[in-house]
């Protein structure tokens, strides 16, 4: 039964019955609402079958997005944002550092766990300079990036060829100066 029917309906103060035109038309509101609820149960049980919803003319979670938001939406849901700023970071180098130490000073490598940015650079000099400016520049970087982000710099100085004397050598061997200590 449905509840548009004129048994549900309160009953109008003592006035005439619907005759005629009127019983056609609350017979005719009922039989559509009848139909409407069957088609939704036919149109719900074809997309439980053809495996869910499908897009069609209203905007939905499976319309395509653009490539900036799909990144965005999978950094957030996979927890990457400390390293996506800290790789943002390290496309950006230059900006933060000022060109002198950028030319001479390269980040390699952040480790989340550690929270801790590895940067080598190309001579003892300039190893020692960033030595004494990492407290101001991890300040800057938490700045940048939010408190705690990055907790030491760890700076590297300039690595020295691989030393590889006569035509014999022991597999794993550095040289002469693996005997040393």
């Amino acid at each position: 039964m449905s509840e548009n029917t004129p048994e549900s309906k309160p009953e109008p103060a003592k006035g005439p019955e619907p005759s005629g035109v009127d019983l056609a038309r609350v017979a005719l509101r009922a039989a559509k609402e009848q139909a409407r609820a069957r088609g939704d149960a036919v149109r719900q049980k074809k997309q439980a079958r053809r495996g869910g919803l499908r897009s069609g003319a209203h905007a939905d979670g499976r319309d395509p997005m653009a490539l900036g938001s799909a990144i965005n939406r999978l950094i957030t849901e996979r927890g990457w944002e400390a390293p996506a700023a800290v790789g943002g970071v390290m496309g950006r180098w230059p900006e933060i550092v000022g060109d002198d130490l950028a030319n001479h000073c390269v980040p390699e490598k952040y480790d989340e766990d550690e929270r801790v940015l590895v940067v080598r650079c190309d001579s003892t000099a300039w190893a020692t300079n960033l030595r004494l400016l990492a407290p101001q520049l991890v300040a800057r970087l938490n700045e940048d990036l939010g408190h705690g982000t990055v907790r030491l710099i760890k700076v590297l100085g300039p690595g020295g060829p691989v030393q590889r004397f006569g035509p014999l050598r022991a597999p794993g061997s550095t040289g002469p100066g693996d005997t040393y200590g």
